[in-house]
């Protein structure tokens, strides 16, 4: 499949999502504009981004990842819409597949890692925006890490460095992502769900603090180096 099939693909989807739930939404036109609009940001730059090559199968699985939470992200602005919570479980849940799928077709690449990271990140940060809006507006700091270390990096370029493959920081993400997954279905007593929001803080804190210890650590005059992507 090539890029552009592979986008529009994904534009159907993106449509799809939107208006089946679309009628439930408090506002269905601004969900349409706010998810639109992230799907064309992260168009973009997977255009810019992909290699020649095309999309592997893990790319389209992370593809089709970006684009449920794209969806999402509209449906958290609009106001709270019932689809909302199957969509970023299924987001989550394909969080684990693009991985195995790489490695067992032989198709793990650098962009593939940089791509999933950014589809965590937002992933990360449409949740924390969700739960926060039930009222825990603390949270949203879990979703703004990734970015404020990405904005860090700008001024101070020994953060851009590559960072290498580590394990624990997708086990902290995941961890993180599955906690707020339970925050926004409300299933737990109140003082419970705070705690194990504080856990997954703690968690992605220690992640983010491990990686800066590591890269100050190396740190060294460069001229320039590309905005960091956390693996």
């Amino acid at each position: 499949m090539t890029l552009r099939q592979a986008l529009v693909a994904s534009a159907v989807l993106l449509t799809t999502l939107l208006v089946l739930p679309g009628h439930g939404a408090a506002s269905p036109l601004l969900a349409a504009l706010v998810a639109s609009g992230c799907w064309a940001v992260g168009a973009r730059w997977v255009a810019a981004q992909l290699p020649d090559r095309g999309p592997g199968p893990a790319d389209l699985v992370t593809i089709a990842r970006g684009t449920l939470t794209c969806a999402a992200a509209g449906l958290v602005v609009a106001g709270p819409h019932p689809a909302l919570l199957p969509l970023c479980v299924l987001a989550l849940a394909l969080d684990a597949v693009d991985g195995p799928v790489a490695r067992r077709t032989g198709t793990s690449s650098a962009f593939g890692r940089r791509f999933d990271g950014e589809a965590d990140a937002f992933l990360m940060l449409v949740l924390s925006a969700a739960v926060a809006v039930h009222g825990h507006a603390w949270v949203v700091v879990l979703g703004l890490l990734r970015y404020a270390f990405g904005a860090a990096g700008r001024a101070l370029p020994w953060l851009r460095r590559p960072l290498p493959v580590r394990w624990w920081r997708k086990v902290a993400t995941g961890v993180s992502g599955t906690v707020l997954v339970v925050a926004l279905a409300e299933v737990l007593p109140g003082p419970a769900t705070t705690a194990l929001l504080l856990v997954a803080l703690a968690l992605l804190g220690e992640s983010f603090g491990r990686d800066v210890l590591w890269l100050w650590r190396r740190r060294t005059p460069v001229a320039a180096l590309s905005p960091v992507g956390r693996p």
